[in-house]
């Protein structure tokens, strides 16, 4: 009990993390079970297997594991949160590759932001000496456009929902939030190097 209470902040937010992927995993694993599904499996037993490398090279650790006890990788989240990051990307981005990439832009920056405030306000990672942020977005860049390739492969066209690219031109509603996105990253980036000097 008193584990739960020191480490209250890191249940919470592996708690929400798990459920909310768990939850918005299923509007799209119903799509077709079987397709989607097997992008669900194959990127998050992917993500635990990269996790695990990349522990045992020490890049970074894990110092509280919440909800998966004595592992020293955060399992059950990396089952659940990858994956649902995966099949977001797969279903939604644009069909071209030139339309792509601000897509996975945007979901990049979304994902190290969160990485990084994870690894400054919980003890639920920890960078080691051999890693920074700089390494984890080109692991986040590397890890979403093959899933990206690996997912255009499993799942037909008629099961993505790919956002128009009319949505990214100037002042539509995407280049709106990607814009956003983009900028309160690279802000919060600027705020946390100033804050170093």
């Amino acid at each position: 009990m008193s584990l739960l209470i020191r480490h209250e902040l890191e249940y919470i937010v592996t708690a929400v993390a798990i459920v909310g992927s768990i939850f918005g995993s299923y509007f799209i694993i119903k799509l077709d079970w079987r397709k989607y599904g097997l992008l669900y499996l194959i990127s998050g037993v992917s993500a635990n297997i990269v996790c695990i490398l990349f522990l045992a090279l020490d890049f970074y650790k894990f110092p509280v594991t919440p909800l998966n006890g004595a592992l020293t990788i955060p399992f059950t989240a990396l089952l659940t949160t990858f994956p649902y990051y995966v099949l977001l990307g797969v279903r939604y981005s644009p069909r071209r590759w030139a339309w792509k990439i601000p897509f996975y832009w945007g979901m990049v920056h979304l994902g190290v932001t969160a990485e990084k405030l994870l690894e400054e306000y919980t003890k639920i990672i920890q960078y080691e000496k051999f890693w920074d942020t700089f390494d984890s977005y080109a692991a986040w860049w590397i890890y979403l456009l093959i899933f990206e390739y690996v997912g255009g492969r499993l799942i037909p066209p008629h099961l993505r929902k790919p956002i128009h690219i009319k949505a990214f031109r100037y002042g539509n509603w995407a280049w709106l939030l990607l814009h956003f996105i983009l900028i309160l990253s690279i802000f919060l980036a600027g705020v946390y190097v100033g804050t170093l000097l």
